[in-house]
C-alpha cells in the first residue's frame, strides 16, 4: 500500500503531512504523487497536488516535479517534507519558513543529524533538479554546498514510519 493511503490518527498521512506544511507557514502546499495517484486524489483532501508519472525511478523525480510546478508560482523557497514522518511538526516547519530566501539552504537537526523538513531557496531550485535522481533527492546538492542546520529536535521527529504498527500509531 501507498504510504499515502495509510491512515495514522484518523487521517491519511499524506493530509497530514500536507497540513503540517500548511500549518507552519507553506503556501501554496503542492503534494507530489505517485502510486495509486488516483486513488489518493480520490481519497485525500488536498489542496493542490501533482501527479509524477516517473515515481518508480525513485524520490529524485518526485523533487523535480514538485520544484517544477512551484517554478509557476512566486515562491522564493520551497519546504520539502516526506509523507512517512508524521511526527515531523508545524513548529520544525515554521523555524525553516523563517529562514526563507531566495539564496537559502537549510535542513532540520535532530540531535547531530540532518533531517527533514528541508528548505530549498529558489535560486537552487535548478541546481538541486539538476542532481536529484533515484533515491537520493537532494542530497548531491546539499552535499556540496552550505547548509545552516536548524535544531528540530525539541518540537520534532523526523524518523520514517515504515511498519504497520508504527503507521497505526499504535507503537509505544
Amino acid at each position: 500500500m501507498p504510504k499515502a493511503l495509510v491512515r495514522r490518527d484518523g487521517r491519511l498521512l499524506v493530509e497530514h503531512a500536507a497540513a503540517t506544511l500548511r500549518d507552519g507557514g507553506c503556501a501554496p502546499v503542492v503534494v507530489v504523487l505517485g502510486a495509486a495517484a488516483d486513488q489518493v486524489q480520490a481519497e485525500a483532501r488536498l489542496d493542490r497536488a501533482v501527479v509524477n508519472p516517473d515515481w518508480p525511478t525513485g524520490m529524485g523525480s518526485s523533487l523535480r516535479a514538485g520544484l517544477a510546478a512551484l517554478a509557476a508560482t512566486d515562491a522564493e523557497a520551497a519546504v520539502v517534507l516526506l509523507v512517512d514522518q508524521p511526527g515531523v511538526t508545524a513548529a520544525a516547519v515554521r523555524r525553516l519558513v523563517a529562514l526563507s530566501g531566495p539564496d537559502v539552504l537549510a535542513m532540520a537537526g535532530y540531535a547531530g543529524r540532518r533531517g527533514h523538513p528541508v528548505l530549498l531557496g529558489r535560486d537552487h531550485w535548478a541546481g538541486v533538479a539538476g542532481l536529484a535522481t533515484g533515491d537520493v533527492g537532494a542530497r548531491p546538492y546539499l552535499s556540496a554546498h552550505p547548509v545552516r542546520i536548524v535544531p528540530c529536535e525539541d518540537v520534532a521527529d523526523d524518523r520514517d514510519v515504515d511498519t504497520p504498527e508504527e503507521h497505526t500509531g499504535s507503537h509505544a
